[in-house]
């Protein structure tokens, strides 16, 4: 008995649903017309976007977030699924793609084309596919044979999900969508670590860090990816180092309540250098940890010993020299130098660090308790003070931040918790409000979803309010709060660290929103509901309200520079 034909977009899906793949995220053409269709007669749910790059966008929440999930529970597939249309399609999703290769989101991106014995005529829509997204993929590749079909998206599913994650881009030309085949999908296999490090290395970055006088963790956030929090912790208690984030983080990647917990991070040169000034630094995990724009002084001396640890080999050594290189599952190198470490470090020492620890937590303390103040006459919130307010409120909740300037008031006053925090990575805006309906997409497969908090300033909210549209068509539980300054306030304070003076120095016009957009109305017309926030003493309240509610919720909360 032969197996039944199938057409290729009918076998791509039915790949698809045996990899655990439960959703893909799009916005159709007529290119995509038989993967659309062919996902309507399977288990897997499409879930429509109004514009590609949100579709890429909630791909890549949904996938961070599920992999969260999978940490606990090896049935989940934590991989992002977004289908395009043709060359304007992705180019509108590139934004969300960068934002997803920096995030290290695992997604599988794809796009109908054209029928490749078409091409010749140069047909509307066209464009080459591959040149657009091979700098933003970890592979990409267009299946022109039916027959390639089962081994290149297993290639692609495998590439997506193997540390360091990220996303890989599939074009799937109209022609071999409807070709028939007899294949069937090739099984997955166990998707593999990074493993545990060379011993000899890590034995040599182990007497590096004994010898060490003012060791500093600088943990990044393919700790978190990993799982490696747990290790990230017992590694710090047993070397008594002082822990912060690296630049950018945009993941809890150490418990914001634990003792040698310091800061993290700030993209501001001497504050980054006073941090990372020590005799040995540890980079575990790390990607972004410079600046945004050049810098004068170096972050880190010369003469400072470097211990790189980090699944991703590019890392190794990028920034500064290496001098103790480490290639594997941060989780595992982690817990492996953790061992050594304790077992050669005297409990004096570490009694002495960690009291160096306190001291410095305590002197960084009182510098970042006024991040977030701003002007004390001023009628509305400041984003300390909401920040405050939100944390009240909902303090367990999963947060995905677009805040920008409201982002480090958030991160000095918020004590968060591992696997509680998400935040745009990339920089560029719009990530944030797609990405928090994908979290909220992921967060409802489970038991016992939480509550998810989209954090997002005015500036990016803008940029795709219309994805509450699909936060709204699909019942999703979502409450969005946006610190609404009514201006870029990023750019304001870039102009002023770029080209100096003070702020009456500088005609602001093209940098406010004046008038200001109607926000709550806004949300109403995409099938939220929408509150305007005048007053600091109402945030609470409100956000306890909006918790309660199902379906998406929008709170446009004022709040001060």
């Amino acid at each position: 008995m032969t197996d039944p034909t199938r057409t290729g977009a009918e076998l791509f899906i039915e790949a698809l649903a045996d990899y655990g793949v439960e959703h893909v995220f799009g916005n159709p053409g007529t290119t995509e017309l038989p993967v659309v269709h062919a996902i309507a007669d399977s288990d897997i749910e499409y879930i429509l976007g109004l514009h590609e790059d949100i579709a890429v966008g909630m791909a890549g929440g949904y996938a961070q977030t599920r992999r969260y999930h999978a940490h606990h529970d090896d049935s989940v597939t934590p991989l992002g699924v977004a289908n395009l249309h043709l060359a304007p399609g992705l180019a509108h999703g590139l934004g969300n793609l960068y934002a997803a290769k920096v995030a290290g989101a695992p997604l599988l991106v794809t796009t109908g084309n054209h029928s490749t014995d078409f091409r010749h005529e140069e047909p509307i829509l066209s464009g080459d596919l591959l040149r657009m997204t091979r700098q933003f993929c970890k592979s990409s590749h267009e299946v022109l044979d039916v027959a390639a079909l089962p081994t290149m998206v297993r290639r692609a599913v495998r590439t997506a999900l193997t540390p360091p994650t990220g996303p890989v881009f599939l074009g799937l030309p109209l022609d071999t969508m409807l070709a028939e085949t007899d294949a069937h999908p090739e099984r997955l296999g166990p998707i593999p670590t990074a493993g545990s490090g060379d011993s000899a290395e890590l034995d040599h970055a182990a007497d590096r860090l004994v010898a060490a006088e003012d060791p500093v963790l600088v943990v990044g956030d393919h700790v978190a990816r990993a799982g490696g929090i747990e290790a990230a912790v017992r590694f710090a208690e047993a070397a008594g180092t002082r822990v912060h984030s690296e630049i950018l983080a945009s993941e809890t990647d150490f418990p914001g309540d634990h003792d040698q917990w310091v800061s993290p991070i700030p993209p501001n040169e001497d504050l980054a250098a006073t941090l990372l000034s020590a005799d040995t630094v540890v980079f575990a995990g790390c990607s972004t940890n410079t600046t945004l724009t050049r810098h004068e002084r170096e972050l880190v001396d010369d003469d400072t010993t470097c211990i790189h640890l980090t699944d991703a080999p590019h890392e190794l050594g990028k920034n500064q020299p290496a001098d103790a290189a480490v290639l594997g599952d941060p989780g595992a190198v982690l817990d492996e130098l953790a061992d050594r470490v304790r077992d050669r470090l005297d409990e004096g020492t570490r009694t002495e660090r960690l009291d160096a620890v306190a001291a410095t937590k305590e002197m960084v303390a009182g510098q970042i308790a006024g991040i977030g103040t701003g002007d004390e006459e001023s009628p509305h919130a400041s984003k300390a003070e909401l920040v405050d307010a939100l944390y009240e409120a909902a303090p367990d909740a999963f947060v995905v931040d677009e805040g920008i300037t409201a982002k480090y008031a958030m991160l000095a006053r918020w004590p968060l918790q591992p696997e509680q925090y998400i935040s745009n990575k990339g920089g560029g805006l719009g990530y944030g409000l797609p990405a928090s309906v994908g979290a909220a997409l992921a967060e409802s497969l489970r038991d016992e979803p939480r509550d998810v908090m989209g954090f997002v300033g005015d500036g990016s909210y803008l940029y795709y309010p219309h994805s509450l549209y699909t936060a709204a068509r699909y019942d999703l539980d979502l409450t969005v709060v946006i610190p609404d300054n009514r201006n870029y306030r990023i750019l304001k304070d870039n102009t002023l660290d770029l080209l100096g003076g003070d702020e009456t120095d500088y005609d602001w016009t093209d940098m406010e929103f004046a008038p200001p957009v109607d926000i709550p109305t806004n949300a109403e017309s995409h099938g939220a509901r929408g509150e305007l926030i005048e007053s600091p003493e109402d945030i609470a309240s409100a956000v306890t309200s909006a918790l309660g509610r199902d379906g998406p919720d929008v709170l446009d909360v004022l709040v001060h520079d």
